[in-house]
């Protein structure tokens, strides 16, 4: 072959070749630049900034959650912003104070944002920043996110003061006190040691001012300390708080001690009824097996039945729904009183012990139960060891309860007038014979109903306090 034609095909391959790279080349090209695009647009980290919502305030709680496949960042930055400057909050890997928690896909940063940690803040609005990225595409490239929350920095304590006077609490009773808390929007009440209460606008009770004035009912419970601090409280969404003392008197009660004979033929009556009504729990009902589904019920199913009142509690109406005393039942023989200290005995030997925290009243069987007082049904049907039960919302956290009856005749949702028919009584639930259990509750704490029954106890307590503070406005 001539080398001018040697040459020739050779310079062809060549540039075949050179093509083909040139190909090559242009594809990688695409292909990387098409992966770079669609690595861009893959989902960047989500950002939920779940506290503080509105305020923040001398020592405010931060709770943030970052969210991306297998909880990889390669950056994670939050900062408190106010007046042109940024105070850093927490940096991923940079030793940040802030306590951090991984779990799945999702990094929940803590810590606190408030006065404490930042004494350079002031009064006024601010911000919360939170920007967040992951690494796409083995690391070359990233996608981010941010999230801002714009918030208030609330420095000032909000302000609370007593109105009434003459706070007499008897061990175990409840009282009622009016205030004054400013800001008009702040959260307010009275604790009672380690229990709270909630205080309601004046308007609830007729008082009529600028939004300011509260009512609260509390209680110094029959086991607590008669010596437990009483303050009235008030806290803002900053989470501030200011605290008064409460000026108050305390009378000392002693309570009953009886001594209860469980018997074969009562375990055997009430113990399957109430394991037919409460599956979950699993009750033996077996001969050998009802004195310990007896202690689980007097003690487990009591307590989840305790922590259902006091959820009902909490939909309380924020208005007072009565007018006067409330009514008891009439002509009854009070044959169990409140906070009654009850120690069980089977065949001669202790096994139980719990505190009755009602009344146990009596007629005869099947006797008519009527509403003490004006309100609305919470609850209308089975509840553990109360059986076939009532409770009625008077409003203000006020509730009654009315239990081991045979029928009822309401339905939750229901506006009952003073007097009014509910039911009847019966020996459903943990009960020995046909009586009524009755009980005040507070919060969904029980208290002496003795008091609610008594006018002057209602007139003095409550009504004169209210009509003292409508009389100032």
């Amino acid at each position: 072959m001539p080398d001018d034609a040697r040459q020739s095909e050779y310079d062809s391959v060549v540039r075949a070749f050179l093509k083909f790279l040139a190909t090559l080349a242009l594809l990688l090209v695409i292909i990387a630049g098409g992966a770079w695009w669609w690595a861009g647009r893959l989902p960047p980290p989500r950002i939920e900034i779940r506290q503080p919502q509105r305020f923040v305030g001398l020592s405010t709680p931060l709770d943030v959650a970052v969210e991306a496949p297998g909880a990889r960042f390669s950056r994670v930055v939050v900062e408190l912003e106010q007046n042109g400057k940024s105070h850093p909050v927490f940096a991923l890997d940079q030793g940040s104070q802030s306590q951090t928690r991984r779990e799945a896909d999702t990094l929940s940063i803590g810590g606190g944002v408030g006065k404490k940690e930042f004494p350079d803040l002031q009064s006024g609005p601010a911000r919360i920043v939170v920007r967040a990225a992951r690494p796409v595409l083995y690391g070359y490239r990233q996608v981010e996110s941010q999230a801002i929350r714009d918030v208030q920095v609330r420095l000032e304590p909000p302000k609370v003061a007593v109105l009434s006077t003459f706070h007499y609490v008897n061990q175990g009773g409840a009282e009622f006190v009016v205030y004054r808390a400013t800001p008009p929007d702040v959260e307010s009440g009275v604790r009672v040691g380690d229990e709270s209460y909630p205080g309601f606008a004046g308007s609830a009770v007729g008082i009529k001012d600028d939004g300011s004035t509260r009512v609260a009912f509390f209680a110094l419970l029959h086991d607590q300390d008669v010596k437990a601090p009483m303050v009235v409280y008030a806290r803002d969404a900053a989470g501030n708080e200011s605290a008064t003392p409460l000026d108050h008197r305390v009378f000392p009660k002693a309570f009953s001690r009886s001594r209860i004979e469980i018997n074969d033929a009562f375990l055997q009556r009430v113990v399957p009824a109430i394991a037919a009504n409460v599956p979950d729990m699993k009750l033996s009902t077996a001969p050998q097996d009802l004195v310990v589904s007896f202690l689980r019920i007097n003690g487990d199913l009591r307590r989840r039945n305790a922590q259902t009142i006091a959820e009902d509690a909490r939909k309380t109406k924020p208005e007072m729904l009565w007018k006067d005393a409330f009514q008891q039942v009439v002509n009854a023989a009070v044959e169990a009183k409140f906070a009654d200290s009850r120690t069980y005995f089977y065949e001669g030997r202790e096994i139980d012990h719990q505190v009755h925290l009602g009344f146990d009243l009596a007629v005869t069987a099947h006797i008519p139960v009527v509403a003490s007082n004006r309100g609305v049904v919470l609850h209308a049907g089975d509840l553990g060891i109360y059986g076939n039960c009532i409770i009625v919302d008077h409003g203000l956290g006020v509730q009654s309860l009315y239990a081991h009856l045979s029928s009822i005749d309401v339905k939750v949702g229901d506006t009952v007038e003073k007097g009014q028919t509910m039911g009847r009584s019966g020996m459903t639930g943990l009960a020995a014979g046909d009586h009524l259990h009755f009980t005040m509750l507070v919060n969904g704490r029980a208290v002496n109903p003795v008091e609610w029954w008594d006018p002057k106890w209602m007139q003095d307590r409550v009504f004169r306090k209210i009509e003292a503070a409508a009389g100032q406005q």
